[in-house]
């Protein structure tokens, strides 16, 4: 590295150090630009500090275990316990002294966003500070890890259609605050939907966020393509991934939201394994993901033993005639016991549907969809329904023997619980 580079870069980190709390008193950071005008249309909203509870100092939290690295290598996430509340947190620890320029703009963009949000629904940052020469960022442990992991680990055919109400509620309140408040979110997906142990349901994700707000207005659509955007390609919409002069705009996101909907409905996603130029040309070209069931499979497959071929792509190849269904998703016992042997509600398709469509305009905003016939379906707080409808899935919560500094196998057995979790893919 030339010691002009060095020097650059050492610049960039003591720019991070002048930040309060990583926030707008920074003189000169590239990044405040791009967020600067944004605050005007802030000034009229209620602002709660949410960092304001855990103390930004290294010696309050404990370091239990490593449970997942990112960032190429240069960002650790521990596993640790806040010492005045005894309550368990996830630590982000990201070697500044060897990121790069590009790496500290694109996590002071984050960061600055963490401040400016505070919604029930958003993973919140419980407190951000440099620790030598490593940025800190608190957040929440999500005892049940993320959506992606249950339909991993335990809900490989999809989950049931009650839980994926709840869980897409949870995201479209986020992505209504996230839209008033001026932003395209870009990078919805099932990974960066995370689910605490009694039941919340939060939306992660923030480094792909962008304004439309600029110079105290509001702009029409956005031109900018995501930064490292490589792992969420299979949700973005096609007005994104074209880039013409057109641009794109909030609906972008519910077009992802359709994908992430599919995605837990069939236990994978659309698109998959598919080169990302055939990709782009099958959106492009119209292709429309779908639910997989009795009413989109020929029964003649449903007929076949299961296997990870044809529906699996999850593309619509037209309505086929309707075996012995059952209602909500939940998987029928004849047939085979072929997993996609069910039937989701007519509202549930007509919500994936609304997502997905091609033409942009045509998606109903994230308001709209909170009212959909969809969600009529829960009859109580969802997140009082979630962890029933999750079972026999349980939450990490069980803590106690890591924290003996004399049981090693306590230890092991923690990693092992933790080990299911994607939590490179959180992206908190």
């Amino acid at each position: 590295m030339s010691f002009l580079r060095w020097v650059s870069e050492k610049l960039s980190v003591e720019s991070l150090r002048d930040l309060e709390l990583f926030g707008e008193q920074a003189q000169g950071s590239s990044h405040r630009k791009a967020h600067e005008d944004s605050h005007e249309s802030l000034t009229s909203l209620p602002h709660w500090d949410t960092m304001g509870s855990f103390l930004p100092n290294s010696s309050s939290y404990e370091l239990l275990t490593v449970i997942g690295r990112g960032l190429e290598d240069l960002m650790t996430v521990n596993l640790a316990r806040y010492h005045p509340m005894g309550e368990h947190v996830a630590i982000r620890r990201i070697d500044l002294e060897s990121c790069t320029n590009d790496m500290i703009t694109y996590l002071q963009g984050e960061l600055h966003v963490s401040k400016l949000f505070h919604h029930p629904s958003i993973l919140p940052y419980k407190s951000i500070f440099i620790a030598e020469n490593e940025l800190w960022v608190i957040t929440p442990f999500m005892a049940y890890g993320s959506a992606r992991d249950l339909i991993s680990t335990h809900f490989t055919e999809g989950m049931s259609e009650l839980a994926i109400a709840c869980i897409l509620l949870g995201v479209l309140k986020a992505l209504d605050y996230i839209h008033h408040m001026g932003y395209v979110h870009r990078s919805v997906k099932a990974s960066h939907v995370l689910i605490s142990a009694d039941g919340q349901v939060f939306l992660s994700g923030l480094r792909s966020i962008f304004s439309l707000i600029r110079h105290g207005q509001r702009a029409r659509v956005v031109h900018d393509f995501p930064q490292y955007s490589i792992k969420v390609l299979p949700w973005l919409s096609p007005e994104v991934l074209q880039q013409n002069l057109q641009g794109y705009d909030f609906r972008s996101d519910i077009y992802s939201l359709g994908i992430t909907a599919c995605e837990l409905a069939n236990g994978h996603v659309p698109f998959k394994d598919m080169p990302a130029t055939q990709m782009l040309l099958e959106k492009l070209n119209g292709t429309v993901p779908c639910l997989l069931d009795t009413s989109t499979i020929p029964p003649e497959e449903l007929s076949l033993k299961p296997s990870h071929s044809g529906a699996d792509s999850g593309i619509c190849e037209g309505p086929g005639a309707c075996g012995a269904r059952h209602a909500n998703g939940e998987p029928s016992s004849s047939s085979n016991n072929h997993p996609y042997n069910r039937t989701f509600s007519p509202h549930f398709h007509a919500f994936v549907e609304l997502c997905l469509q091609r033409d942009p305009q045509k998606r109903p905003s994230a308001s709209t969809l909170l009212s959909h016939s969809f969600f009529k379906q829960i009859k109580r707080r969802p997140s009082e329904a979630l962890p029933d409808l999750l079972r026999p899935v349980s939450p990490i919560s069980s803590f106690q023997s890591a924290q003996q500094s004399d049981s090693p196998s306590g230890l092991a057995s923690l990693e092992s619980s933790l080990s299911h979790l994607n939590v490179d893919d959180w992206d908190f």
